[in-house]
């Protein structure tokens, strides 16, 4: 069966703005940036893990016409999608505080909770990302 997730994707709007956004402020790595002529393939991946790529999909074609694209543009600005992303941190304190001088705007501030700390933001775009620092099982 299934061995792993090599692949995941979230609608952007701006490309250019989405590889800044996740490879400059939040740190990922680019894996991929390539025209295909259809559609630009555009990946990163967190740090030291290229076997898990995030796909950073600007609507349209060759999935969807461009009414749907339109529609599905509206609903990524609105935070509506449904996607989103959590990440994983040795510390989620110093890594909100370095994201926030960066001007990253935050939905939650770290707080605790029974599986660990974590906080939220939203990309650009609307899509919805999380951190945390999870506790170690028993707490």
């Amino acid at each position: 069966m299934f061995t792993a997730i090599t692949q995941s994707q979230i609608y952007v709007l701006d490309q250019d703005e989405a590889r800044t956004f996740y490879v400059d402020v939040l740190g990922l790595d680019l894996h991929t940036d390539t025209d295909l002529g259809f559609m630009r393939w555009l990946t990163v991946t967190v740090p030291n893990e290229p076997g898990r790529q995030i796909l950073l999909e600007k609507p349209g074609p060759p999935s969807m016409d461009e009414a749907t694209a339109e529609q599905v543009r509206e609903l990524v600005a609105k935070g509506a999608m449904g996607g989103w992303l959590m990440f994983t941190t040795d510390d989620c304190h110093a890594t909100y505080e370095k994201l926030l001088a960066k001007g990253v705007e935050f939905t939650d501030e770290p707080t605790e909770r029974p599986y660990g700390i974590d906080c939220g933001l939203r990309d650009p775009f609307g899509n919805r990302i999380r951190f945390g620092q999870l506790f170690s099982q028993g707490g």
